[in-house]
């Protein structure tokens, strides 16, 4: 097996840091999930619509969504409709929420855990 060194695998882990970074915005994982839940394209004055977001901090998302292929866009007449660029993608956001639901419920079983301790006097 020939001998690889890390500056052969950096490319891939800079691309996949640039997908988390496309990722990282909460105007963009809201987008996400309409358009997962969705299904369909859905047009961007859908998405206005529902993410409440104001349309050019939106056009700004789907720019990026978009450059890092997480999402794809088409032209009907006047209107543009996005949708998933990857069915996994839905799969993503539905790991991220478990995960993030995982450790939600760990912090609240150790609240628990530290509120049941016996009380601290000040001495």
């Amino acid at each position: 097996m020939p001998h690889t060194s890390h500056d052969d695998d950096r490319p891939l882990y800079e691309i996949k840091a640039n997908l988390f970074k496309a990722l990282a915005h909460p105007a963009r994982i809201r987008v996400l999930e309409v358009l997962s839940a969705n299904g369909e394209p859905t047009p961007v004055s859908e998405l206005l619509t529902i993410t409440e977001i104001e349309p050019t901090l939106l056009s700004q998302h789907l720019a990026v969504l978009k450059r890092h292929q997480v999402v794809r866009s088409e032209r009907k007449g006047n209107a543009v409709f996005y949708e998933l660029a990857h069915p996994k993608i839905s799969e993503l956001l539905v790991i991220a929420r478990t995960f993030l639901a995982d450790t939600l419920g760990a912090r609240r079983d150790q609240l628990r855990a530290l509120s049941s301790l016996p009380p601290v006097v000040k001495k």
